[in-house]
Protein backbone atom coordinates (compact mmCIF):
# COMPACT_ATOMS: atom_id res chain seq x y z
CA UNK A 1 0.00 0.00 0.00
CA UNK A 2 1.07 3.57 -0.54
CA UNK A 3 1.21 5.60 2.66
CA UNK A 4 0.73 9.36 2.66
CA UNK A 5 2.72 10.65 4.37
CA UNK A 6 5.65 9.09 6.18
CA UNK A 7 6.82 12.63 6.92
CA UNK A 8 3.91 13.04 9.37
CA UNK A 9 4.94 9.87 11.18
CA UNK A 10 8.60 10.89 11.23
CA UNK A 11 7.86 14.38 12.53
CA UNK A 12 5.92 12.81 15.39
CA UNK A 13 8.58 10.35 16.57
CA UNK A 14 11.37 12.91 16.15
CA UNK A 15 9.85 14.98 18.95
CA UNK A 16 11.77 14.13 22.13
CA UNK A 17 8.62 13.45 24.13
CA UNK A 18 7.44 10.84 21.57
CA UNK A 19 10.78 9.29 20.60
CA UNK A 20 9.77 6.04 22.31
CA UNK A 21 7.21 5.52 19.53
CA UNK A 22 9.77 5.35 16.70
CA UNK A 23 10.34 1.58 16.57
CA UNK A 24 6.62 0.79 16.77
CA UNK A 25 5.66 3.37 14.15
CA UNK A 26 8.39 2.16 11.80
CA UNK A 27 7.20 -1.43 12.28
CA UNK A 28 3.59 -0.41 11.52
CA UNK A 29 4.76 1.55 8.46
CA UNK A 30 6.68 -1.43 7.12
CA UNK A 31 3.75 -3.81 7.71
CA UNK A 32 1.23 -1.47 6.10
CA UNK A 33 3.48 -0.71 3.13
CA UNK A 34 3.73 -4.37 2.13
CA UNK A 35 0.10 -5.17 3.00
CA UNK A 36 -2.40 -5.80 0.26
CA UNK A 37 -5.56 -5.28 2.27
CA UNK A 38 -8.63 -5.44 0.02
CA UNK A 39 -11.06 -4.50 2.80
CA UNK A 40 -11.35 -4.05 6.56
CA UNK A 41 -11.70 -7.80 7.09
CA UNK A 42 -8.26 -8.34 5.55
CA UNK A 43 -6.84 -5.63 7.80
CA UNK A 44 -8.44 -7.14 10.93
CA UNK A 45 -6.84 -10.50 10.17
CA UNK A 46 -3.44 -8.86 10.60
CA UNK A 47 -4.35 -6.24 13.23
CA UNK A 48 -7.03 -7.75 15.45
CA UNK A 49 -6.91 -4.80 17.86
CA UNK A 50 -7.43 -2.17 15.17
CA UNK A 51 -10.72 -0.31 15.44
CA UNK A 52 -12.74 0.27 12.29
CA UNK A 53 -14.56 3.54 12.96
CA UNK A 54 -16.32 4.00 9.62
CA UNK A 55 -15.83 5.85 6.36
CA UNK A 56 -12.53 4.04 5.75
CA UNK A 57 -11.11 5.23 9.07
CA UNK A 58 -9.05 2.87 11.19
CA UNK A 59 -7.48 3.42 14.60
CA UNK A 60 -4.30 1.48 15.41
CA UNK A 61 -2.84 1.08 18.87
CA UNK A 62 0.87 1.86 18.75
CA UNK A 63 3.60 0.84 21.20
CA UNK A 64 1.53 -1.37 23.44
CA UNK A 65 -1.42 1.03 23.28
CA UNK A 66 0.59 4.08 24.41
CA UNK A 67 -0.29 5.96 21.21
CA UNK A 68 -3.11 6.06 18.68
CA UNK A 69 -2.69 6.27 14.92
CA UNK A 70 -5.73 7.22 12.85
CA UNK A 71 -5.65 6.59 9.13
CA UNK A 72 -8.05 6.79 6.23
CA UNK A 73 -7.74 3.86 3.84
CA UNK A 74 -8.80 3.70 0.23
CA UNK A 75 -8.74 -0.06 -0.33
CA UNK A 76 -9.56 0.22 -4.04
CA UNK A 77 -6.54 2.42 -4.79
CA UNK A 78 -4.35 0.86 -2.05
CA UNK A 79 -3.63 4.19 -0.35
CA UNK A 80 -3.39 5.00 3.35
CA UNK A 81 -3.67 8.61 4.50
CA UNK A 82 -2.20 9.34 7.94
CA UNK A 83 -4.74 11.57 9.68
CA UNK A 84 -3.58 11.67 13.33
CA UNK A 85 -0.91 10.37 15.70
CA UNK A 86 -1.01 11.10 19.39
CA UNK A 87 -1.41 9.97 22.96
CA UNK A 88 -4.70 8.65 24.32
CA UNK A 89 -5.36 12.02 25.93
CA UNK A 90 -4.84 13.79 22.60
CA UNK A 91 -6.93 11.17 20.80
CA UNK A 92 -9.83 11.75 23.20
CA UNK A 93 -10.02 15.35 21.93
CA UNK A 94 -10.55 14.46 18.27
CA UNK A 95 -13.24 12.78 16.23
CA UNK A 96 -11.55 9.86 14.48
CA UNK A 97 -14.35 9.70 11.90
CA UNK A 98 -13.76 13.21 10.60
CA UNK A 99 -10.16 14.20 11.31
Amino acid sequence: MRIIAFRTIKEFFEKPEYSDSEASLRAWYHDAKVAGWKNSNDLKQQYKNASIVGDGRVVFNIKGNDYRLVVAIDYEFQVIFVRFIGTHNQYDKIDAKTI
